[in-house]
């Protein structure tokens, strides 16, 4: 309960889906308990993955009452992140615990090094086309799924490089989400359904009771975080959140 109390906090404190924080927690979490070495990573993205296909449609709602959301762009980007959200999820499945782990640390120190540089996306005068679309969602879908996130730091800047607006680009992107979380983790489970495990509470990868009480607690406490943050200047916000991210990165790395 507490995985998910930190995790929702944190989600509503830097305004993120919440899997960069929720993958590296659970990791931890699986490991204590002793569950299965060599299947930690997967567990664990797995676990996010089904999380963030609750809390994508609550942002995707959210955002569409207030018609931000680009639901023929969306429509363009669904095919190509279907088809890379379930590769990912195989490709996952295929490879070491420690490889995912070591891939996810390098993810997490980019994304801070990003914030702390406060690089904004570029712009092009291009168009996004059928072709574009289809390339980009596979890489976006790939990588979201081998990660456990929603693909909103991917998403974003590469909407808002073919001129849609940041406000667009955000809303469209908690859409995007859905379909990266719901094929992710339904290809780590497919992968994975006919393996037994320590825990007797699992759908292959999938740690149900993990995933009910993280999505629970996460739920009821992000608003806390969200209030909290509005007393904090978006300069503190954006560096503490770059700091965390590297510290769970190098935790992940010495683990």
């Amino acid at each position: 309960m507490l995985t998910g109390a930190f995790a929702g906090f944190a989600a509503g404190l830097f305004g993120v889906g919440g899997g960069l924080i929720i993958v590296p927690v659970l990791f931890f979490v699986f490991a204590s308990h002793g569950y299965e070495q060599q299947y930690l990573m997967q567990m664990a993205l797995t676990t996010s993955l089904a999380t963030i296909v609750l809390t994508s449609i609550s942002s995707t709602l959210a955002h569409h009452r207030r018609q931000a959301v680009l639901w023929p762009l969306v429509l363009l980007l669904s095919p190509g992140i279907v088809l890379g959200a379930a590769l990912g999820g195989v490709f996952a499945s295929s490879i070491n615990s420690d490889s995912l782990r070591l891939f996810f640390a390098i993810f997490e120190f980019t994304v801070a090094a990003n914030m702390i540089l406060k690089k904004q996306p570029a712009q092009s005068n291009k168009k996004l086309g059928r072709t574009a679309a289809v390339s980009g969602g596979m890489g976006i879908g790939f990588i979201s799924t081998l990660v456990g996130i929603g693909g909103g730091t991917m998403t974003v800047p590469f909407l808002h490089w073919f001129n849609i607006s940041m406000r667009n680009a955000v809303a469209s992107s908690a859409a995007c989400g859905f379909p990266i979380a719901l094929i992710g983790t339904l290809s780590f489970i497919f992968t994975s359904y006919d393996m037994t495990f320590s825990n007797d509470h699992s759908l292959g990868y999938l740690q149900y009771d993990a995933f009910l009480f993280v999505a629970a607690s996460s739920f009821l406490v992000a608003p806390l975080g969200a209030k909290v943050a509005h007393s904090i200047s978006e300069k503190t916000l954006r560096l503490s959140f770059a700091l965390l991210l590297f510290v769970l990165g190098i935790i992940m790395l010495i683990e």
